[in-house]
C-alpha cells in the first residue's frame, strides 16, 4: 500500500494540468501557530503535527496507519488536516474502530484522501477555483478527487460524499509541503 502511495506522489502532472504552482511560500513568511504550537517551515509535516494539541487524533491515526515515515519523507504534500473537534463530529466509536489493526486499510484510505501531491497554497487553490469557473477538482493520493470552492477569502473542500470542510488555517508551510487545517473529516 505504501509503495503505491509513494508512486502516486510523483504524479505532478495532475497538478500541472490544473495550472497550479508547486513552489513553496517565501522562506521569510511567518507560519501561523497551530494548536498552541509554533509551526516551523524547516520541519516536516509529522514533526510539526505532533506538537499541535488540536491534532492529537490525526497524529494517532497516522501512526496507526503506518504513514509516519511516508509523511516525513520529501514529498511535497498538501495535507488537509482535520482537528480533534472534526474527528469528534464523527459517530461515536468511529475513530476507536478505525485505529484497530484489522481496519488499517480503511484508515489508510481515509487518511490518504486528505493528501494531495505537491505544494498547493491557498492562493493556488483559489486560482484553480477561479480558472474552473467556481470550483476545482484535485486528485488525492488515495485516488478519489476532492472539490475545492471558495467564497471571499475562505476555501472549502468537499468530499465524494458531499460533506464540506472549511479551511480554518491555511498555508502552514512545511519542509515537505503545506498543511491546511480543516474543520471536518473528508471521506472517499
Amino acid at each position: 500500500m505504501l509503495g503505491s502511495f509513494t508512486r502516486r506522489l510523483g504524479a505532478h502532472a495532475a497538478i500541472a494540468a490544473l495550472g497550479l504552482s508547486l513552489a513553496a511560500a517565501p522562506a521569510l513568511a511567518k507560519n501561523p501557530m497551530v494548536g498552541g504550537a509554533p509551526m516551523y517551515a524547516s520541519k516536516t509535516i509529522v514533526e510539526n503535527a505532533v506538537n499541535s494539541k488540536d491534532h492529537t487524533t490525526l497524529v494517532a491515526a497516522v501512526k496507526a496507519a503506518g504513514l509516519v515515515e511516508t509523511l516525513s519523507g520529501p514529498g511535497p504534500f498538501t495535507v488537509f488536516a482535520p482537528t480533534n473537534a472534526a474527528f469528534a463530529k464523527l459517530p461515536p466509536g468511529t475513530v476507536e474502530t478505525l485505529v484497530q489493526p484489522q481496519n488499517k486499510a480503511t484508515l489508510t484510505s481515509i487518511l490518504t484522501y486528505h493528501v494531495v501531491p505537491g505544494t498547493l497554497t491557498a492562493r493556488d487553490l483559489m486560482a484553480a477555483v477561479k480558472e474552473g469557473g467556481g470550483q476545482a477538482t484535485i486528485k488525492t493520493v488515495q485516488g478519489t478527487p476532492l472539490t475545492v470552492t471558495s467564497r471571499g477569502k475562505k476555501v472549502y473542500v468537499t468530499d465524494a460524499k458531499g460533506n464540506t470542510a472549511t479551511v480554518t488555517i491555511a498555508n502552514v508551510m512545511q519542509s515537505n509541503g503545506v498543511i491546511h487545517v480543516i474543520n471536518g473529516v473528508l471521506q472517499p
